[in-house]
Protein backbone atom coordinates (compact mmCIF):
# COMPACT_ATOMS: atom_id res chain seq x y z
CA UNK A 1 0.00 0.00 0.00
CA UNK A 2 1.35 3.61 -1.17
CA UNK A 3 0.93 6.01 1.60
CA UNK A 4 2.90 8.64 2.29
CA UNK A 5 3.07 8.52 6.32
CA UNK A 6 4.53 11.90 6.90
CA UNK A 7 1.77 13.36 5.38
CA UNK A 8 -1.11 11.26 6.74
CA UNK A 9 -3.61 11.93 9.40
CA UNK A 10 -5.74 9.67 11.80
CA UNK A 11 -9.48 10.89 11.41
CA UNK A 12 -12.19 8.66 14.31
CA UNK A 13 -15.37 9.19 13.32
CA UNK A 14 -18.31 9.35 15.87
CA UNK A 15 -17.01 6.83 18.40
CA UNK A 16 -19.74 8.12 20.98
CA UNK A 17 -21.53 6.71 23.92
CA UNK A 18 -25.09 7.13 22.28
CA UNK A 19 -23.82 5.11 19.25
CA UNK A 20 -22.40 2.33 21.28
CA UNK A 21 -24.32 -0.83 23.64
CA UNK A 22 -26.29 0.99 25.78
CA UNK A 23 -26.67 4.13 24.02
CA UNK A 24 -29.98 5.88 22.44
CA UNK A 25 -28.75 5.20 19.06
CA UNK A 26 -26.59 1.97 19.62
CA UNK A 27 -24.79 0.21 16.54
CA UNK A 28 -24.50 -3.69 17.41
CA UNK A 29 -21.02 -4.02 18.89
CA UNK A 30 -20.32 -0.39 18.09
CA UNK A 31 -17.47 -0.58 21.09
CA UNK A 32 -15.35 -3.25 19.37
CA UNK A 33 -14.21 -0.62 17.35
CA UNK A 34 -12.05 1.08 20.30
CA UNK A 35 -9.29 -1.77 20.24
CA UNK A 36 -7.88 -1.34 16.86
CA UNK A 37 -8.33 2.60 17.20
CA UNK A 38 -6.56 2.75 20.11
CA UNK A 39 -3.30 0.75 18.57
CA UNK A 40 -3.83 3.29 15.71
CA UNK A 41 -4.22 6.10 17.57
CA UNK A 42 -0.79 5.12 19.31
CA UNK A 43 0.93 4.72 16.24
CA UNK A 44 0.33 8.07 15.13
CA UNK A 45 1.00 9.61 18.53
CA UNK A 46 4.99 7.64 18.51
CA UNK A 47 5.66 9.82 15.33
CA UNK A 48 3.63 12.85 15.81
CA UNK A 49 1.67 12.70 13.50
CA UNK A 50 -2.16 14.60 13.64
CA UNK A 51 -4.89 13.04 15.32
CA UNK A 52 -8.44 13.78 14.46
CA UNK A 53 -11.89 13.06 16.60
CA UNK A 54 -14.93 14.08 14.88
CA UNK A 55 -18.68 14.04 16.97
CA UNK A 56 -21.89 14.78 16.68
CA UNK A 57 -22.87 17.75 19.01
CA UNK A 58 -26.88 17.46 18.28
CA UNK A 59 -28.45 20.81 20.19
CA UNK A 60 -31.98 19.26 21.75
CA UNK A 61 -34.45 20.08 19.00
CA UNK A 62 -31.80 18.70 16.65
CA UNK A 63 -33.69 18.36 12.71
CA UNK A 64 -32.37 14.43 12.54
CA UNK A 65 -34.72 13.86 15.74
CA UNK A 66 -38.23 11.91 15.50
CA UNK A 67 -39.49 15.15 17.51
CA UNK A 68 -38.55 17.41 14.93
CA UNK A 69 -39.58 15.07 11.84
CA UNK A 70 -36.41 13.11 11.39
CA UNK A 71 -34.99 10.06 11.17
CA UNK A 72 -33.71 9.06 14.43
CA UNK A 73 -34.04 9.35 18.24
CA UNK A 74 -32.60 12.03 20.25
CA UNK A 75 -28.49 10.80 20.48
CA UNK A 76 -25.33 12.60 21.32
CA UNK A 77 -27.13 15.66 22.55
CA UNK A 78 -24.21 18.88 23.56
CA UNK A 79 -22.92 18.50 27.08
CA UNK A 80 -24.70 15.24 27.92
CA UNK A 81 -23.19 11.67 28.73
CA UNK A 82 -24.28 10.31 25.38
CA UNK A 83 -22.64 12.64 23.57
CA UNK A 84 -19.31 11.64 24.79
CA UNK A 85 -16.69 9.48 23.69
CA UNK A 86 -16.72 5.61 24.57
CA UNK A 87 -14.38 5.64 27.88
CA UNK A 88 -12.01 3.28 27.00
CA UNK A 89 -11.45 5.18 23.82
CA UNK A 90 -7.74 7.11 23.89
CA UNK A 91 -7.74 10.68 23.43
CA UNK A 92 -4.41 11.95 23.47
CA UNK A 93 -3.98 15.68 24.82
CA UNK A 94 -2.90 17.07 21.60
CA UNK A 95 -5.79 15.64 19.08
CA UNK A 96 -8.51 17.69 17.79
CA UNK A 97 -11.82 17.19 18.20
CA UNK A 98 -14.37 18.14 15.55
CA UNK A 99 -17.95 18.93 16.74
CA UNK A 100 -20.77 18.43 13.77
CA UNK A 101 -23.98 19.11 13.38
CA UNK A 102 -24.52 21.33 16.23
CA UNK A 103 -26.77 23.48 14.48
CA UNK A 104 -30.76 22.69 14.59
CA UNK A 105 -31.71 23.01 11.05
CA UNK A 106 -28.76 21.48 9.46
CA UNK A 107 -27.76 17.45 9.32
CA UNK A 108 -24.11 16.51 9.52
CA UNK A 109 -23.09 12.69 8.35
CA UNK A 110 -19.72 14.26 7.45
CA UNK A 111 -16.73 15.32 9.57
CA UNK A 112 -16.58 17.57 6.86
CA UNK A 113 -19.97 19.13 6.69
CA UNK A 114 -20.43 22.36 7.95
CA UNK A 115 -16.48 22.34 9.71
CA UNK A 116 -13.52 23.28 9.05
CA UNK A 117 -11.64 19.85 8.83
CA UNK A 118 -10.53 19.76 5.36
CA UNK A 119 -8.95 23.66 5.60
CA UNK A 120 -7.12 22.09 8.72
CA UNK A 121 -6.12 19.04 7.08
CA UNK A 122 -5.34 20.99 3.88
CA UNK A 123 -3.07 23.66 6.33
CA UNK A 124 -1.01 20.30 7.83
CA UNK A 125 -0.36 19.31 4.13
CA UNK A 126 -1.92 16.20 4.85
CA UNK A 127 -2.85 13.95 2.29
CA UNK A 128 -3.11 10.89 3.45
CA UNK A 129 -6.20 9.74 5.87
CA UNK A 130 -6.90 6.50 7.90
CA UNK A 131 -9.92 6.68 9.23
CA UNK A 132 -12.31 4.39 11.11
CA UNK A 133 -15.09 4.76 13.61
CA UNK A 134 -19.37 4.80 13.69
CA UNK A 135 -20.89 3.85 11.68
CA UNK A 136 -20.21 2.50 8.64
CA UNK A 137 -23.27 3.45 6.34
CA UNK A 138 -23.46 6.64 7.68
CA UNK A 139 -20.91 8.91 8.86
CA UNK A 140 -17.87 6.81 8.19
CA UNK A 141 -19.68 6.63 4.99
CA UNK A 142 -19.94 10.49 4.19
CA UNK A 143 -17.16 11.75 5.70
CA UNK A 144 -14.78 9.10 3.33
CA UNK A 145 -16.85 10.35 0.34
CA UNK A 146 -16.31 14.13 1.42
CA UNK A 147 -12.79 13.31 1.95
CA UNK A 148 -12.41 11.74 -1.34
CA UNK A 149 -13.84 14.22 -2.79
CA UNK A 150 -11.84 17.25 -1.72
CA UNK A 151 -8.44 15.25 -3.08
CA UNK A 152 -7.67 13.33 0.22
CA UNK A 153 -6.25 9.28 0.17
CA UNK A 154 -8.72 7.85 2.19
CA UNK A 155 -7.66 4.34 4.22
CA UNK A 156 -10.51 2.84 5.88
CA UNK A 157 -9.39 0.36 8.90
CA UNK A 158 -11.29 -2.07 7.75
CA UNK A 159 -11.82 -4.04 11.51
CA UNK A 160 -12.59 -0.84 12.85
CA UNK A 161 -15.98 -0.35 12.00
CA UNK A 162 -19.31 -0.92 12.50
CA UNK A 163 -22.74 -0.55 10.77
CA UNK A 164 -25.93 0.19 11.53
CA UNK A 165 -27.31 -1.92 9.42
CA UNK A 166 -31.27 -0.78 9.20
CA UNK A 167 -31.82 -2.22 6.01
CA UNK A 168 -29.47 -5.40 5.87
CA UNK A 169 -26.50 -5.15 3.66
CA UNK A 170 -26.50 -1.08 3.98
CA UNK A 171 -22.67 -1.68 5.80
CA UNK A 172 -21.61 -3.85 2.72
CA UNK A 173 -23.44 -1.67 0.05
CA UNK A 174 -21.78 1.66 2.18
CA UNK A 175 -18.10 -0.73 1.90
CA UNK A 176 -18.68 -0.90 -2.23
CA UNK A 177 -19.60 2.74 -2.45
CA UNK A 178 -16.38 3.63 -0.67
CA UNK A 179 -14.11 1.23 -2.78
CA UNK A 180 -15.89 2.96 -6.10
CA UNK A 181 -14.52 6.14 -5.40
CA UNK A 182 -11.12 5.04 -4.38
CA UNK A 183 -11.11 4.26 -0.80
CA UNK A 184 -8.67 2.01 0.26
CA UNK A 185 -9.01 -0.56 2.86
CA UNK A 186 -6.63 -2.77 5.69
CA UNK A 187 -6.80 -3.21 9.24
CA UNK A 188 -5.04 -1.76 12.08
CA UNK A 189 -2.90 -3.96 12.74
CA UNK A 190 -1.47 -3.66 8.89
CA UNK A 191 -1.55 -0.13 9.41
CA UNK A 192 0.93 -0.21 13.01
CA UNK A 193 3.22 -1.69 10.93
CA UNK A 194 2.97 0.66 8.28
CA UNK A 195 3.19 3.47 10.33
CA UNK A 196 6.30 1.71 12.27
CA UNK A 197 8.27 0.66 9.83
CA UNK A 198 8.12 4.52 8.01
CA UNK A 199 9.21 6.17 11.34
CA UNK A 200 10.83 9.77 10.05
Amino acid sequence: MEVTVLRAALVVVDVQRDFCPGGTLAVREGDKVVPGLNRTIVAFEKIKLPIFFTRDWHPPNHVSFKSQGGTWPPHCIQGTEGAEFHPDLRIPLGATIISKGDRPKEEAYSGFQGTDLAARLNKLGTEDLFLGGLATDYCVKQTTLDARAAGFSVTVLGDCISAVDVIPGDGDRALAEMKGVGAKSTKSSEAVKILAGRRP
